[in-house]
């Protein structure tokens, strides 16, 4: 998926890394960044499903946890980390 990102999922990417996001525990995580629900949801799943992110620890379904890129994400950016 990464080869397809677009503006948006590239800002959501930078805003995990950054340490700006949450996501819910599910299968079908949530996404908030600065506190605040992220305007697709979508994406966020998508997101996850690649496997470009992920709730930092394990949590009851349904709970905020802090989230965090992967390997993969990390590589989706270019490897490096730039302002969100």
């Amino acid at each position: 998926m990464h080869t397809e990102l677009n503006r948006r999922a590239l800002a959501m990417l930078r805003a995990v890394g950054a340490g700006r996001a949450e996501l819910t525990c599910s299968c079908e995580p949530d996404l908030r960044v600065d506190g605040l629900p992220c305007c697709d949801q979508a994406t966020a799943h998508q997101l996850a499903r690649a496997g470009l992110i992920r709730a930092a620890r394990a949590g009851v379904v349904g709970q905020w946890t802090r989230a965090e890129l992967t390997d993969e994400g990390l590589r989706a950016l270019g490897g490096t980390l730039a302002a969100a």
